[in-house]
């Protein structure tokens, strides 16, 4: 019975604390119009082990069966976001119950926003839980590889609808829009009927903080400006950066690079990633340190990680601010033919900055990873991007989250990776033809291999695939040269 769902659901949201008893009624009578019913059988509620997205399917699936919706993956999206929406306080008394709880301690304000935007089911958790995940240890620390399993793929109802629609609205301007809070969506545009922001003010800017549906990390978020504007990483990126782990000091917070190539997926809307999590470049060691003779107060080292990055520590973030501005604005317009370093093609620029701000033991960090989107005819998708020998296990833009040494890995490895285990174990002559080298090598360079070791093996080979994938995004390599051009760099700072 469709009643007995909806007592289910409306037990499992109190009990999670989104509601009280005394809202059961109305809420039920707003799940009833969603469902285009208009009348209730009184039950005596049966407990259930479901979870709340589980019954939220049964709901979906009874409204595509009465013809309510039709099966479009938009449509079932877009009503599991509106029966959610039920459960939900409007926008400002969120913000309200967030500034409370952040006034007792910031911790306990962003541990109930996550709880609430996971209960609410705006973070999709029953889809994430499929992406695979595990961690390795290389010649560089930490690496964590994500094999992302989390969107769902687009069934041919759903490709079929947005091929025949025009798309004429542009509201929300992109899905990061300060007015996608609430809107119910369309074919195309994502449902974010249940989703909910909080409001944030970094300098004298208006600027939002969310969490991302599909987390790849702990407490993984969005920090995104009111206005609509390209991505821009300047001085005012540093400033911003910094005064987010003021108020957040148990978060890291970081910019894609403002670029094509070596940039995000999305540079039209200038916004950050954040989160509660310890990334293996985080915990990287010093390779050397250095002086700014301009920053005394500044501890400033180069990082033994496979990119090129300049790590910044001191008590006072404006001084982190001040020298950031400085390498910037030297790296803008840095060149070194001896690595094949341009900052210019013509007036095209290719030289930028991936930054990262956090607060650990006492001191503000900001970690600068140079980058430059440059493209050769030999390396037309990027001189400074994964080179073709590793397309395939990674070929898209090394961002920030891959930066910070997380592979985020595409879902056709899953049914892959299969097929090369029974290929290694010798169970089958089947294997990818873009693999096939990958696969060779393995079974050359490993003496004993079994069905016991298999996975791990496999696990480590494909760790040193991304190592080779940030190796080759890395602007100064890992060698003698390459420590050579990067120290030379580090001297002009001083000059």
């Amino acid at each position: 019975m469709i009643e007995t769902t909806i007592e289910q659901l409306i037990t499992k949201v109190i009990e999670a604390g989104l509601i009280e008893e005394r809202d059961r009624i109305y809420c039920r009578n707003q799940i009833l119009g969603l469902l285009g019913l208009t009348t209730f059988k009184e039950i005596d509620e049966v407990e259930t082990k479901a979870t709340i997205p589980q019954l939220l399917k049964q709901l979906i699936d009874h409204a595509v069966e009465h013809k309510v919706i039709t099966d479009a993956l938009d449509e079932r999206e877009q009503l599991d976001a509106q029966l959610m929406n039920i459960f939900l306080m409007k926008p400002s008394e969120l913000n309200e119950k967030f500034a409370n709880l952040y006034q007792a301690d910031p911790i306990q304000a962003t541990n109930y926003f996550y709880a609430l935007s996971q209960t609410s089911h705006y973070i999709q958790t029953e889809r994430i839980a499929k992406n695979i995940h595990y961690q390795t240890n290389t010649d560089y620390g930490k690496i964590d590889i994500t094999i992302n399993l989390s969107k769902p793929e687009k069934d041919p109802l759903q490709i079929k609808r947005e091929r025949e629609i025009k798309q004429t609205s542009h509201y929300p301007t992109c899905v990061l829009c300060f007015e996608n809070e609430g809107y119910v969506g369309r074919t195309g545009h994502p449902a974010r009927s249940n989703h909910r922001v909080i409001d944030l003010k970094l300098g004298d800017e208006d600027w939002f903080f969310q969490y991302s549906p599909y987390v790849y990390y702990n407490e993984h978020s969005i920090v995104f400006c009111k206005e609509h504007r390209p991505m821009l990483i300047n001085k005012d990126t540093f400033k911003r950066l910094l005064a987010f782990v003021e108020k957040f000091p148990h978060y890291f917070i970081g910019s894609n690079a403002d670029l094509p190539i070596v940039g995000g997926s999305i540079l039209s809307h200038d916004h950050y990633q954040a989160g509660r999590y310890t990334f293996g470049m985080t915990e990287a060691e010093d390779e050397y340190s250095f002086q700014l003779n301009d920053y005394p107060e500044i501890k400033a080292s180069i990082l033994k990680w496979p990119m090129s990055v300049i790590r910044l520590r001191a008590t006072n973030p404006d001084s982190l601010v001040e020298a950031g501005d400085k390498i910037l604005s030297s790296w803008r317009k840095y060149s070194d033919p001896e690595v094949d370093l341009l900052a210019y093609t013509d007036e095209t620029p290719h030289n930028t900055i991936t930054p990262i701000a956090r607060y650990r033991d006492h001191f503000y960090e900001l970690d600068l990873v140079l980058r430059n989107n440059r493209t050769t005819d030999q390396h037309p998708d990027g001189l400074f991007h994964p080179h073709q020998d590793v397309h395939h296990i990674k070929k898209e833009n090394i961002g920030l989250i891959e930066v910070m040494g997380l592979a985020v890995l595409p879902p056709r490895l899953k049914p892959e990776l299969k097929q090369l285990k029974l290929y290694l174990l010798g169970e089958s002559d089947q294997v990818k033809d873009y693999h096939k080298d990958w696969a060779d090598q393995i079974k050359a360079e490993t003496i004993n291999l079994t069905r016991e070791n298999v996975d791990q093996i496999i696990e480590d080979q494909l760790a040193k695939k991304f190592v080779k994938v940030l190796k080759d995004s890395g602007v100064f390599k890992s060698n003698t040269k390459g420590r050579k051009a990067f120290k030379q760099f580090i001297s002009t700072l001083n000059s």
